[in-house]
Protein backbone atom coordinates (compact mmCIF):
# COMPACT_ATOMS: atom_id res chain seq x y z
CA UNK A 1 0.00 0.00 0.00
CA UNK A 2 1.39 3.64 -0.56
CA UNK A 3 2.75 6.12 2.34
CA UNK A 4 1.56 8.99 2.67
CA UNK A 5 2.75 12.09 4.48
CA UNK A 6 2.11 13.75 7.72
CA UNK A 7 0.59 17.16 8.01
CA UNK A 8 3.50 18.05 9.92
CA UNK A 9 5.94 17.00 7.16
CA UNK A 10 3.50 19.30 4.66
CA UNK A 11 3.40 22.47 6.68
CA UNK A 12 7.08 22.59 6.95
CA UNK A 13 7.70 21.92 3.21
CA UNK A 14 5.37 24.82 2.85
CA UNK A 15 7.18 26.75 5.20
CA UNK A 16 10.83 26.16 3.08
CA UNK A 17 8.82 27.37 0.22
CA UNK A 18 7.21 30.34 1.44
CA UNK A 19 10.44 31.79 3.47
CA UNK A 20 12.93 31.13 0.17
CA UNK A 21 10.25 33.30 -1.99
CA UNK A 22 9.89 35.96 0.90
CA UNK A 23 13.54 36.17 1.34
CA UNK A 24 14.44 35.31 -2.72
CA UNK A 25 12.05 36.88 -4.94
CA UNK A 26 11.49 33.44 -6.56
CA UNK A 27 8.61 31.28 -5.74
CA UNK A 28 9.79 27.48 -5.87
CA UNK A 29 7.16 25.14 -7.68
CA UNK A 30 8.60 22.46 -5.04
CA UNK A 31 10.42 21.99 -1.97
CA UNK A 32 12.54 18.97 -0.56
CA UNK A 33 12.75 18.32 3.10
CA UNK A 34 14.39 15.71 5.53
CA UNK A 35 11.90 13.73 7.59
CA UNK A 36 12.18 12.58 10.88
CA UNK A 37 11.92 8.76 9.34
CA UNK A 38 15.19 9.55 8.03
CA UNK A 39 14.25 9.98 4.25
CA UNK A 40 13.93 13.26 1.92
CA UNK A 41 10.75 14.08 0.46
CA UNK A 42 9.19 16.73 -2.50
CA UNK A 43 6.58 18.29 -2.05
CA UNK A 44 4.73 20.72 -4.69
CA UNK A 45 3.48 24.06 -4.01
CA UNK A 46 -0.10 24.16 -5.50
CA UNK A 47 -0.67 27.61 -4.93
CA UNK A 48 0.49 30.38 -3.27
CA UNK A 49 0.01 34.55 -2.55
CA UNK A 50 2.28 37.33 -2.39
CA UNK A 51 1.15 39.71 0.31
CA UNK A 52 2.72 43.11 1.72
CA UNK A 53 5.93 41.59 3.54
CA UNK A 54 4.86 38.00 3.72
CA UNK A 55 3.99 34.71 1.41
CA UNK A 56 1.91 32.15 1.74
CA UNK A 57 2.59 28.99 0.34
CA UNK A 58 -0.41 25.90 0.23
CA UNK A 59 0.11 21.98 -0.89
CA UNK A 60 -2.57 19.69 -0.70
CA UNK A 61 -1.78 16.83 1.45
CA UNK A 62 -1.49 13.31 0.09
CA UNK A 63 -1.98 10.29 3.03
CA UNK A 64 -1.10 7.53 0.45
CA UNK A 65 -3.60 4.66 1.14
CA UNK A 66 -4.43 5.39 4.44
CA UNK A 67 -7.94 6.30 5.21
CA UNK A 68 -6.63 9.87 6.83
CA UNK A 69 -9.16 12.54 7.47
CA UNK A 70 -7.03 15.07 6.44
CA UNK A 71 -5.88 13.44 2.98
CA UNK A 72 -6.08 16.20 0.38
CA UNK A 73 -6.27 18.99 2.52
CA UNK A 74 -4.94 22.32 2.12
CA UNK A 75 -2.25 23.15 3.98
CA UNK A 76 -1.22 26.50 4.31
CA UNK A 77 2.27 28.32 5.98
CA UNK A 78 2.31 31.69 5.77
CA UNK A 79 5.85 33.68 6.62
CA UNK A 80 7.13 36.79 7.46
CA UNK A 81 9.55 39.01 8.67
CA UNK A 82 8.91 40.48 12.30
CA UNK A 83 10.48 42.91 14.91
CA UNK A 84 10.82 40.36 17.37
CA UNK A 85 14.01 38.16 17.26
CA UNK A 86 13.87 34.86 16.79
CA UNK A 87 11.22 32.34 15.39
CA UNK A 88 7.80 32.54 16.03
CA UNK A 89 5.19 29.61 15.14
CA UNK A 90 1.68 29.84 15.59
CA UNK A 91 -1.61 28.70 13.89
CA UNK A 92 -3.86 29.95 11.96
CA UNK A 93 -7.34 29.50 10.60
CA UNK A 94 -8.12 25.63 11.22
CA UNK A 95 -5.34 24.55 12.92
CA UNK A 96 -7.07 23.94 16.79
CA UNK A 97 -6.22 25.24 20.11
CA UNK A 98 -5.51 23.11 23.03
CA UNK A 99 -8.35 23.92 25.86
CA UNK A 100 -7.52 20.91 28.07
CA UNK A 101 -4.14 19.64 29.54
CA UNK A 102 -2.76 15.78 29.31
CA UNK A 103 -1.71 16.93 25.56
CA UNK A 104 1.56 17.07 24.62
CA UNK A 105 1.04 20.71 23.82
CA UNK A 106 0.74 23.38 26.61
CA UNK A 107 -3.24 24.73 27.16
CA UNK A 108 -3.63 28.00 25.03
CA UNK A 109 -0.87 27.18 22.35
CA UNK A 110 -1.77 26.08 18.75
CA UNK A 111 -2.12 22.00 18.61
CA UNK A 112 1.06 21.43 16.04
CA UNK A 113 3.00 18.75 17.92
CA UNK A 114 6.20 18.82 19.55
CA UNK A 115 7.88 17.06 16.49
CA UNK A 116 6.07 18.95 13.83
CA UNK A 117 7.05 22.15 16.39
CA UNK A 118 10.90 21.04 15.89
CA UNK A 119 10.85 20.46 11.66
CA UNK A 120 9.46 24.07 11.89
CA UNK A 121 12.06 25.33 13.47
CA UNK A 122 15.00 23.42 12.24
CA UNK A 123 13.72 24.49 8.34
CA UNK A 124 13.78 27.84 9.33
CA UNK A 125 17.07 27.91 11.07
CA UNK A 126 18.29 26.57 8.44
CA UNK A 127 17.28 29.81 5.78
CA UNK A 128 18.27 31.52 8.78
CA UNK A 129 21.96 30.08 8.73
CA UNK A 130 21.87 29.91 4.67
CA UNK A 131 20.54 33.88 4.37
CA UNK A 132 22.42 35.53 6.80
CA UNK A 133 19.31 36.27 8.45
CA UNK A 134 18.93 38.88 11.11
CA UNK A 135 15.30 39.82 11.41
CA UNK A 136 12.62 37.71 13.24
CA UNK A 137 11.12 35.23 11.25
CA UNK A 138 7.23 34.57 11.88
CA UNK A 139 5.30 30.92 10.82
CA UNK A 140 1.90 30.76 10.83
CA UNK A 141 0.36 27.25 9.49
CA UNK A 142 -3.25 27.01 9.03
CA UNK A 143 -5.61 24.33 7.19
CA UNK A 144 -8.82 25.87 5.08
CA UNK A 145 -11.26 23.48 5.97
CA UNK A 146 -10.03 22.21 8.94
CA UNK A 147 -12.46 22.95 11.49
CA UNK A 148 -14.84 21.05 9.22
CA UNK A 149 -12.15 18.29 8.82
CA UNK A 150 -12.24 18.14 12.93
CA UNK A 151 -15.43 16.65 13.13
CA UNK A 152 -14.05 13.96 11.62
CA UNK A 153 -11.66 13.06 14.66
CA UNK A 154 -11.52 12.66 18.26
CA UNK A 155 -10.10 16.09 18.67
CA UNK A 156 -13.04 17.66 20.27
CA UNK A 157 -13.05 15.61 22.61
CA UNK A 158 -9.36 16.04 24.14
CA UNK A 159 -10.30 19.66 24.13
CA UNK A 160 -8.72 20.61 20.93
CA UNK A 161 -10.68 23.26 19.26
CA UNK A 162 -11.54 25.08 16.13
CA UNK A 163 -9.42 22.64 14.09
CA UNK A 164 -7.18 19.99 13.39
CA UNK A 165 -3.66 19.01 14.95
CA UNK A 166 -0.63 19.29 12.85
CA UNK A 167 1.03 15.94 13.83
CA UNK A 168 3.54 13.39 12.41
CA UNK A 169 6.35 11.67 14.51
CA UNK A 170 7.99 10.48 11.27
CA UNK A 171 6.97 12.25 8.65
CA UNK A 172 4.82 9.79 6.74
CA UNK A 173 1.90 8.09 7.15
CA UNK A 174 1.33 4.46 7.19
CA UNK A 175 -1.50 3.19 5.93
CA UNK A 176 -3.96 1.00 7.74
CA UNK A 177 -5.26 -2.18 6.72
CA UNK A 178 -6.36 -4.50 9.45
CA UNK A 179 -5.42 -7.57 6.93
CA UNK A 180 -2.21 -6.23 5.67
CA UNK A 181 -1.19 -5.32 9.14
CA UNK A 182 -2.07 -8.73 10.91
CA UNK A 183 -0.38 -10.70 8.09
CA UNK A 184 2.81 -8.46 8.60
CA UNK A 185 2.55 -9.39 12.14
CA UNK A 186 2.53 -13.18 11.52
CA UNK A 187 5.34 -12.62 8.89
CA UNK A 188 7.21 -10.44 11.75
CA UNK A 189 6.58 -13.85 14.30
CA UNK A 190 7.58 -16.41 11.94
CA UNK A 191 11.05 -14.92 11.16
CA UNK A 192 11.62 -14.33 14.65
CA UNK A 193 11.00 -17.80 15.49
CA UNK A 194 13.11 -19.24 12.06
CA UNK A 195 16.15 -16.88 13.43
CA UNK A 196 16.01 -18.62 16.88
CA UNK A 197 14.75 -15.81 18.85
CA UNK A 198 13.45 -17.22 22.70
CA UNK A 199 12.31 -14.09 23.70
CA UNK A 200 10.39 -11.59 21.76
CA UNK A 201 9.79 -7.95 22.26
CA UNK A 202 6.27 -6.44 20.98
CA UNK A 203 5.57 -2.66 20.71
CA UNK A 204 2.66 -0.46 19.88
CA UNK A 205 4.75 1.83 17.72
CA UNK A 206 8.04 3.09 16.61
CA UNK A 207 8.31 5.03 19.66
CA UNK A 208 7.64 2.53 22.03
CA UNK A 209 10.54 0.05 19.74
CA UNK A 210 13.00 2.70 20.20
CA UNK A 211 12.80 2.49 23.96
CA UNK A 212 12.68 -1.41 23.80
CA UNK A 213 15.59 -1.63 21.61
CA UNK A 214 17.06 0.20 24.40
CA UNK A 215 15.73 -1.54 27.43
CA UNK A 216 16.72 -5.36 25.49
CA UNK A 217 19.93 -4.17 23.75
CA UNK A 218 21.33 -7.67 23.62
CA UNK A 219 18.31 -8.74 21.32
CA UNK A 220 18.79 -9.20 17.74
CA UNK A 221 16.46 -6.77 15.17
CA UNK A 222 14.17 -9.89 14.63
CA UNK A 223 13.23 -10.01 18.12
CA UNK A 224 11.13 -6.45 18.12
CA UNK A 225 7.99 -6.42 16.47
CA UNK A 226 5.51 -3.72 15.93
CA UNK A 227 2.15 -5.26 17.09
CA UNK A 228 0.13 -1.95 16.77
CA UNK A 229 -3.49 -2.35 18.46
CA UNK A 230 -3.69 -6.13 17.40
CA UNK A 231 -2.21 -6.98 20.80
CA UNK A 232 -4.44 -10.36 21.49
CA UNK A 233 -4.01 -11.26 18.03
CA UNK A 234 0.13 -10.98 18.37
CA UNK A 235 -0.14 -12.21 21.69
CA UNK A 236 -1.67 -16.08 20.31
CA UNK A 237 0.37 -16.15 17.52
CA UNK A 238 3.34 -16.37 19.44
CA UNK A 239 1.91 -18.83 22.12
CA UNK A 240 1.19 -20.79 18.70
CA UNK A 241 4.79 -20.22 17.69
CA UNK A 242 5.80 -21.52 20.93
CA UNK A 243 8.58 -18.76 21.66
CA UNK A 244 8.72 -18.92 25.55
CA UNK A 245 9.43 -15.39 26.86
CA UNK A 246 7.19 -12.00 25.58
CA UNK A 247 7.85 -8.50 26.75
CA UNK A 248 5.14 -5.95 26.04
CA UNK A 249 6.58 -2.45 25.72
CA UNK A 250 4.36 0.79 25.29
CA UNK A 251 2.88 3.96 26.60
CA UNK A 252 0.02 4.55 28.75
CA UNK A 253 -2.69 5.02 26.58
CA UNK A 254 -2.80 1.91 25.04
CA UNK A 255 -1.32 0.16 27.77
CA UNK A 256 -4.32 1.11 30.13
CA UNK A 257 -6.93 -0.87 27.93
CA UNK A 258 -4.63 -3.97 28.04
CA UNK A 259 -4.46 -3.64 31.72
CA UNK A 260 -8.39 -3.77 31.55
CA UNK A 261 -8.31 -6.76 29.43
CA UNK A 262 -8.59 -4.79 25.97
CA UNK A 263 -6.81 -6.91 23.33
CA UNK A 264 -7.55 -4.57 20.23
CA UNK A 265 -6.85 -0.85 21.42
CA UNK A 266 -7.22 1.35 18.69
CA UNK A 267 -9.26 4.64 19.89
CA UNK A 268 -11.85 3.26 18.23
CA UNK A 269 -12.20 0.09 19.59
CA UNK A 270 -12.41 0.98 23.16
CA UNK A 271 -12.16 4.06 25.11
CA UNK A 272 -10.02 4.59 27.85
CA UNK A 273 -11.74 3.68 31.55
CA UNK A 274 -10.68 6.58 33.53
CA UNK A 275 -12.49 4.62 36.88
CA UNK A 276 -10.30 1.77 35.93
CA UNK A 277 -6.65 4.01 36.75
CA UNK A 278 -8.48 5.67 39.33
CA UNK A 279 -9.42 2.14 41.25
CA UNK A 280 -5.76 1.11 40.19
CA UNK A 281 -4.56 4.41 42.13
CA UNK A 282 -6.51 3.58 45.20
CA UNK A 283 -5.26 0.54 45.46
CA UNK A 284 -1.85 2.04 45.36
CA UNK A 285 -2.13 4.00 47.94
CA UNK A 286 -3.21 7.54 46.54
CA UNK A 287 -5.50 10.35 48.09
CA UNK A 288 -9.00 10.14 47.67
CA UNK A 289 -8.30 14.40 45.90
CA UNK A 290 -6.29 12.31 43.74
CA UNK A 291 -8.27 9.68 42.75
CA UNK A 292 -11.26 12.35 42.08
CA UNK A 293 -8.87 14.01 40.18
CA UNK A 294 -8.31 11.37 38.04
CA UNK A 295 -12.02 10.56 37.23
CA UNK A 296 -11.85 13.69 35.43
CA UNK A 297 -8.60 13.92 33.50
CA UNK A 298 -8.47 14.08 29.79
CA UNK A 299 -6.09 11.04 28.81
CA UNK A 300 -4.67 8.88 29.78
CA UNK A 301 -0.73 10.24 29.47
CA UNK A 302 -2.47 12.66 32.24
CA UNK A 303 -2.96 10.31 34.86
CA UNK A 304 0.45 9.01 33.96
CA UNK A 305 2.19 12.21 34.80
CA UNK A 306 -0.36 12.82 38.04
CA UNK A 307 0.95 10.11 39.32
CA UNK A 308 5.11 9.56 38.22
CA UNK A 309 5.76 9.47 42.54
CA UNK A 310 3.40 6.31 43.01
CA UNK A 311 5.58 3.39 41.49
CA UNK A 312 3.37 0.98 42.83
CA UNK A 313 0.71 2.41 40.56
CA UNK A 314 2.46 1.61 37.58
CA UNK A 315 3.50 -1.71 38.71
CA UNK A 316 -0.12 -2.99 39.19
CA UNK A 317 -0.71 -1.93 35.72
CA UNK A 318 2.09 -3.88 34.51
CA UNK A 319 1.43 -6.56 36.13
CA UNK A 320 -2.45 -7.02 35.20
CA UNK A 321 -1.13 -6.65 31.53
CA UNK A 322 0.78 -9.91 32.26
CA UNK A 323 -2.18 -11.37 33.82
CA UNK A 324 -4.28 -10.54 31.10
CA UNK A 325 -1.68 -11.59 28.53
CA UNK A 326 -1.50 -15.09 30.16
CA UNK A 327 -5.72 -15.72 30.33
CA UNK A 328 -5.87 -14.73 27.03
CA UNK A 329 -3.36 -16.99 25.56
CA UNK A 330 -3.87 -19.97 27.60
CA UNK A 331 -0.50 -20.77 26.99
CA UNK A 332 2.88 -21.54 28.91
CA UNK A 333 4.16 -18.23 28.81
CA UNK A 334 7.08 -15.83 30.39
CA UNK A 335 5.34 -12.09 30.23
CA UNK A 336 7.22 -8.74 31.35
CA UNK A 337 5.29 -5.67 30.49
CA UNK A 338 7.11 -2.38 30.93
CA UNK A 339 5.35 1.20 30.38
CA UNK A 340 7.53 4.41 29.33
CA UNK A 341 6.44 7.85 29.27
CA UNK A 342 6.35 10.14 25.75
CA UNK A 343 9.72 11.74 26.81
CA UNK A 344 11.58 8.29 27.10
CA UNK A 345 11.16 7.92 31.00
CA UNK A 346 10.20 3.99 32.54
CA UNK A 347 6.92 4.64 34.16
CA UNK A 348 7.34 1.57 35.65
CA UNK A 349 7.57 -2.36 35.11
CA UNK A 350 6.50 -5.95 35.74
CA UNK A 351 9.06 -8.92 35.07
CA UNK A 352 8.88 -12.47 34.25
CA UNK A 353 5.95 -13.19 35.33
CA UNK A 354 4.21 -16.54 34.09
CA UNK A 355 1.43 -17.91 36.23
CA UNK A 356 -1.94 -15.64 37.40
CA UNK A 357 -2.48 -14.74 41.22
CA UNK A 358 -5.65 -13.51 41.49
CA UNK A 359 -5.07 -12.04 44.45
CA UNK A 360 -2.80 -9.87 42.76
CA UNK A 361 -5.13 -8.89 39.62
CA UNK A 362 -7.40 -6.21 39.62
CA UNK A 363 -10.51 -7.10 37.16
CA UNK A 364 -12.52 -3.94 37.97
Amino acid sequence: MRHGYTTGACATAMTKAALYALVTGEMPKEVTIHLPVGKDATFKVESFEIKEHAVMCETIKDAGDDPDATHQARIQSTVRFVQEPGIHVDGGIGVGRVTKAGLPVPVGEAAINPVPRKMLHEVVQEAIDLFQLSEGIEVIISVPDGEEIAKKTLNGRLGILGGISILGTRGTVVPFSSSAYMASIVQAISVAKAAGCQHVVITTGGRSEKYAMKQYPNLPEEAFIEMGDFVGFTLKHIARQQIPQVSLVGMMGKFSKVAQGVMMVHSKSAPISFKFLAEIAKKAGEKEEVVAEILTANTASQVGEMLQGNPLFFEALCKNCCYYALDHTKAKLRISTTLYAMNGDCLGKAEDIDKLDEDDWYRG
